[in-house]
């Protein structure tokens, strides 16, 4: 696909298996040695030259064998089914890192995409949390966690941002999981996080 001018804005999720504020965010190591998540964008608003790519979601499952600024990321690509061929296409290049902006700083960290597919992902947030369904195969449910004014705990500028500029709300996951290319996950009571993005490039 050649190269075009580009804007997405949305919502966004990570869940991981962390226990507590995931130590990543602060460029640590992973609570548990490694790290296994999912981390979700859903789209509000978003074009890739002429493509427009409103509505549709991009899924990738992740695994480290550390600390996740150290890089060596293994991951699968899960495209939203529901767009078409162009649109895939447009997903693919900008989340595989092919079209600049902070999606090509992300994918600098990837050792190795284990797979890409194209399922039914549906992706439903709100101030107080975000429900993720991906296929057969993957899911979340995470909810905020609230600070003693009852409201969302957030965090800012914290170094290692999947959403630069954007405040984090801090959260819980209630499920998690994921079945497929060796990375298994079916877990609850982890670190989760989610927040408006907004990205754009070249």
């Amino acid at each position: 696909m050649t190269s075009a001018n580009w804007t997405l804005d949305g919502h966004y999720l990570e869940s991981c298996t962390c226990r507590e504020v995931c130590p990543c965010l602060h460029l640590g190591h992973p609570t548990e040695g490694t790290c296994t998540g999912l981390v979700a964008w859903h789209i509000d608003k978003g074009a890739y030259g002429d493509t427009p790519l409103d509505g549709l979601n991009v899924v990738v499952a992740l695994h480290t064998p550390g600390a996740m600024a150290d890089g060596n990321w293994k991951v699968v690509l899960y495209l939203d089914e529901s767009g078409s061929e162009s649109q895939r296409q447009a997903l693919g290049t900008i989340f595989g890192g092919e079209a600049g902006g902070h999606p090509a700083v992300l994918a600098s960290f990837i050792a190795e995409v284990l797979g890409v597919e194209y399922v039914p992902i549906h992706y439903q947030s709100d101030e107080r949390g975000v429900r993720l369904n991906v296929g057969e195969t993957a899911g979340a449910v995470v909810h905020a966690n609230e600070g003693p004014d009852s409201e969302p705990v957030t965090l800012h500028n914290h170094p290692f941002p999947v959403a630069p500029g954007k405040p984090l709300v801090l959260a819980t996951s209630e499920s998690l999981r994921h079945r497929a290319y060796g990375l298994e996950l079916d877990t609850a009571r982890r670190t989760a996080a989610y927040s408006a993005f907004s990205y754009s490039g070249p």
